[in-house]
C-alpha cells in the first residue's frame, strides 16, 4: 500500500478503545479478511496484512504509546519494534494461537506451522514480434537446494540437531496479551525446533546452498510490459517440509523501430504523399505478420487514422484479438525535378492559390537590391556644396 491508513481507521475503533474492545474488533475483522474464507482475494489478504500490523502495535501498550505521540513514524524503522507483514505465515507464526482458535489450527505438522517456501524472481527481455506471436524462453535464476554434504539437517557429518530447550522442540512459545493467547516463533531456534551445535561446514548449518537453475518458460501470445509468468514450485524451498515457492518471471518488452503499442491495438504512423493522400491509392503496409494492403480514399486528410481489425495483439488475459491503426501523414518533398515543379504550378493557377516563384541566384537578387536602392534614392543625396 502507498499510504498507511491510521491504524485505529484500520480495526475500526475510537483511539480511547480499551484492549478487551481493540481485540474484540481485530477478530470480528480477522475473520472477515481470513484468506481461508477469502480465497483468491487478493484485496482481502491485503485487508487481512494491514490488520495485522495494526493489531500487532495497538495490542501492545508501548507500541500504542509510541504510535499515539508519533503516528507511524514512533513504530517504524530500528527500534520502532513493529512486525513488517510482508508473507501471509509470517501473520500466522505471530498470532498462531488466535487463528488456531479460530479456524482450527490447520496447517501445522508436530505443533508447529509448516511454512511455503519463498518465491523468487528474474527478468525477460523480449522484442515485439516474440511477445505478440509468445514463445518459449530459457531463463536463469538463483535459488537455494539441499545440501549433499548434511542431507538438508544443518549438522556436520557424524552429528545431529539437538531438540531446542527454550520451546521444548515445539518451535513456538506463548505469551498472554490481555485475554488473548498469542503463539510467536521461539527466539532461540526461529521455529525450527530444533538446534544444531556442530554445523556443516558445507552449508555453515543452513542445510541449504545457493544454486543457480536453468529453466524454460512459455511466454503466453500477447504478453505486455510488466506482466509475469510464475514458474510453480521453483522458487525457494520450504524450511520445515512445506511446499517450494515460485518463480515469477517479469516481462520487459523492447521498443519497436516502426510499431508502438496500446494495450492489444498496435499504431503505425506512416507518411503518404500529396496525390496518394488527394486522388486515393492502394498501399502496401508493414504488420507484424507480414506486407497488407491498405486502400487510403480520395481526400485523404493528414493525422486521417485506419483501421486494420484483427492485425494487432492477443491478450493472454481475455479472449479476442487487437487492431492495427494506421495514422498517415502527408508528407512534402523538399526538392522536385522540373517536370514535377511544372506540373505544381500548373496545378496552383487551376487552383488560384499564390505560390513563391521561380528563385532568383544570388547575384539576381543583389542587382535587384541596388536597383531598387538607386530607384528610391532622395534627388539630393550625395549632391556637394
Amino acid at each position: 500500500m502507498s499510504t498507511k491508513r491510521d491504524y485505529y481507521e484500520v480495526l475500526e475503533v475510537s483511539r480511547t478503545a480499551s484492549d478487551g474492545e481493540i481485540s474484540a474488533a481485530y477478530r470480528k475483522l480477522a475473520i472477515k479478511y481470513h484468506p481461508d474464507r477469502n480465497p483468491g482475494d487478493d484485496e482481502a489478504i491485503e485487508r487481512f496484512k494491514e490488520c495485522a500490523q495494526a493489531f500487532e502495535v495497538l495490542s501492545d501498550s508501548d507500541k500504542r504509546a509510541r504510535y499515539d505521540r508519533h503516528g507511524h513514524a514512533g513504530v517504524e524503522g530500528p527500534g520502532g519494534g513493529a512486525a513488517q507483514f510482508t508473507d501471509i505465515n509470517d501473520i500466522f507464526e505471530a498470532f498462531g494461537g488466535i487463528f488456531g482458535d479460530l479456524f482450527g489450527g490447520g496447517g501445522r505438522a508436530g505443533g508447529r506451522r509448516v511454512r511455503r517456501g519463498s518465491d523468487v524472481q528474474c527478468q525477460v527481455t523480449l522484442d515485439l514480434v516474440e511477445a505478440a506471436r509468445g514463445v518459449n524462453h530459457k531463463v536463469r535464476f538463483a535459488r537455494h537446494a539441499r545440501c549433499e554434504q548434511c542431507e538438508g539437517s544443518g549438522a556436520a557429518p557424524g552429528s545431529s540437531p539437538v531438540t531446542c530447550d527454550y520451546c521444548g522442540g515445539a518451535g513456538q512459545v506463548l505469551r498472554a496479551s490481555g485475554i488473548l493467547r498469542l503463539q510467536t516463533t521461539c527466539p532461540s531456534c526461529h521455529g525450527e525446533g530444533k538446534i544444531t551445535k556442530d554445523p556443516c561446514r558445507g552449508c555453515r548449518g543452513q542445510g541449504y546452498v545457493p544454486r543457480e537453475v536453468t529453466r524454460e518458460v512459455q511466454i503466453p501470445a500477447g504478453i505486455d510490459d510488466g506482466m509475469r509468468v510464475r514458474l510453480p514450485g521453483e522458487g525457494e524451498p520450504s524450511p520445515n517440509g512445506g511446499p517450494p515457492g515460485d518463480c515469477y518471471c517479469f516481462i520487459h518488452v523492447k521498443d519497436h523501430p516502426l510499431f508502438e503499442r496500446d494495450g492489444q491495438h498496435l499504431i503505425l504512423r506512416m507518411p503518404i504523399t500529396y496525390s496518394q493522400a488527394a486522388l486515393g491509392a492502394t498501399l502496401e503496409i508493414p504488420t507484424l505478420n507480414g506486407p497488407a494492403n491498405l486502400t487510403v480514399h480520395a481526400g485523404t486528410q493528414p493525422g486521417e487514422v485506419f483501421t486494420l481489425r484483427g492485425k494487432g495483439l492477443a491478450d493472454p488475459r481475455r479472449s479476442g484479438v487487437g487492431n492495427l491503426l494506421v495514422q498517415v501523414n502527408i508528407e512534402v518533398p523538399k526538392t522536385f525535378d522540373a517536370e514535377q515543379e511544372n506540373l505544381l504550378r500548373q496545378l496552383s493557377e487551376l487552383e488560384h492559390t499564390a505560390v513563391t516563384p521561380h528563385r532568383k541566384n544570388f547575384f539576381e537578387k543583389v542587382g535587384d537590391f541596388f536597383t531598387t536602392q538607386h530607384d528610391e534614392a532622395p534627388s539630393g543625396a550625395g549632391a556637394e556644396d
